[in-house]
């Protein structure tokens, strides 16, 4: 049997990963909550990240084929586990929240975990009494390569993870998907930690999925680049990701990040290029 990777990544002389001890009692919450989660070969990071959900009322897990311990993994900690294969990360992420029992949607990625201040902020909120909110916005803070990034506009974003399917849902999007939601939002303050990638093997692979998804998306809607703008765009964007947006400020880690999302954007307009000529 495998040993699970545990997270130890430092940040002022504390582990930001430490199993859960402090939240051991559920607060009994007014509305129930499903997490959603979908899977492919996690089983590196998914006991982790499933270990953060246990005040959840139920755990679906939507896996498209995992060939690792995934599953296995999934089912010890007592989750609903449905195999689709993958079309796009949005559609497979309605599947997860059509198959959910309970109106209040938590939908995180595998690679994911909720800090337990964040637990306990969801806690509080999902005991009122009266929400008049379709959804809640979740700051993520970026590890890449057990390196927290302090700089960078991957650790200042704020995205729906925490929503109300009768008031949304996700736009059914290939790739880069998003929750979309008929009512106000509101911003908590406490984060998730997304630990993108442990090793560049990884990061290499998604680039490849990714890219394909990408491109297969802007293809549908003629979104095309000519090939001088392709060029230049592999300097720029690298320009943009270590300067523009201070990943230089996030050391080695920092520099590694820039050059390899320059190149996902590069291979990226290679294969749009590559399927208008495959579609001729």
């Amino acid at each position: 049997m495998p040993q699970l990777q545990r997270f130890n990544t430092k940040i002022n002389n504390e582990a930001i990963y430490q199993p859960v001890t402090k939240f051991q009692e559920k607060i009994p919450l007014v509305r129930k909550v499903s997490a959603v989660i979908i899977t492919f070969n996690e089983e590196l990071v998914i006991s982790e990240t499933l270990s953060r959900l246990w005040w959840c009322d139920e755990i679906i897990i939507i896996d498209s084929g995992s060939t690792d311990r995934t599953v296995h993994i999934c089912f010890e900690h007592g989750c609903t586990v449905y195999k689709q294969e993958l079309s796009g990360f949005g559609e497979q992420k309605k599947y997860g929240v059509s198959r959910a029992k309970n109106d209040w949607i938590l939908c995180i990625d595998a690679d994911e975990l909720l800090s337990e201040p964040l637990i306990e902020e969801i806690q509080n909120e999902l005991s009122k009494t009266e929400c008049s909110f379709a959804a809640f916005e979740i700051p993520l803070t970026l590890v890449f390569m057990q390196k927290v990034f302090r700089y960078g506009k991957e650790s200042k974003s704020h995205k729906i993870r925490l929503f109300n399917k009768t008031k949304g849902d996700w736009d059914g999007s290939l790739v880069h998907e998003t929750v979309l939601v008929n009512g106000e939002s509101k911003r908590l303050e406490n984060k998730i930690l997304h630990y993108s990638y442990t090793s560049y093997s990884q990061f290499l692979r998604k680039i490849d999925l990714y890219s394909s998804l990408s491109a297969k998306k802007m293809l549908s809607k003629k979104h095309y680049k000519n090939k001088v703008v392709i060029v230049l765009g592999l300097p720029f964007n690298f320009f943009k990701y270590y300067l523009i947006d201070r990943n230089f400020l996030n050391g080695y880690q920092g520099l590694a990040w820039a050059v390899l999302n320059s190149i996902y954007h590069f291979i990226k307009y290679l294969k749009v290029e590559e399927l208008r000529r495959n579609s001729k």
